[in-house]
């Protein structure tokens, strides 16, 4: 079965139809991309497990009520997003962040950490984690998850032309970061 199906039956749902297989395929097709989106904005993969968790528990609460206006992969990047948001702005993410960093570096971290770890330290994905959530988020939507202008503007509640700007800059802002690079390797 390809992890991207076409989830267009999803508009045919009717309560008689079976949840937990509907929602056990949705998380096969995108949950990668939920754990993902949800790292790239917090860099902590604790709380990309969390968020994620919450993320596939709202959708199949609101399984009945997608309305195909947004392609599926649309809907759970935006759901992804605005989970993100709200546990960024929790007091709990602030507590835990601040934790982060006053914590022993004796500690032993586990293999999937240092996996994380080591995918983080790639330049590029360094550079682009390090940019404003405005541009390192619009830039993962196009690159990573091949998203239209359209999709990403639904994603992130603003119009094409702010989505188009903050790519330009986004963009700008990576290419400065390696020419400085380059100069200071000379």
């Amino acid at each position: 079965m390809d992890s991207k199906l076409d989830f267009e039956y999803l508009k045919y749902l009717s309560e008689s139809s079976d949840k937990k297989t509907i929602l056990e395929e949705l998380m096969t097709a995108y949950g990668k991309d939920v754990w993902n989106y949800a790292y790239s904005m917090t860099r902590k993969w604790d709380q990309a497990d969390d968020i994620s968790q919450e993320v596939f528990i709202k959708v199949y609460r609101n399984l009945y009520t997608f309305r195909n206006e947004a392609s599926v992969k649309t809907w759970i990047l935006t759901i992804t997003r605005n989970m993100t948001l709200d546990y960024r702005r929790s007091a709990f993410y602030r507590k835990v962040t601040l934790m982060g960093f006053i914590s022993t570096s004796g500690e032993q971290q586990s293999t999937e950490q240092s996996v994380i770890d080591k995918l983080a330290t790639s330049e590029i994905w360094q550079k682009v984690l390090g940019l404003p959530t405005k541009y390192r988020e619009v830039l993962i939507l196009y690159a990573h998850y091949q998203l239209s202008m359209k999709e990403i503007a639904q994603v992130l509640g603003v119009n094409e032309g702010t989505v188009k700007s903050r790519l330009f800059h986004a963009r700008r802002k990576l290419a400065k970061l390696e020419e400085n690079q380059s100069h200071g390797s000379d």
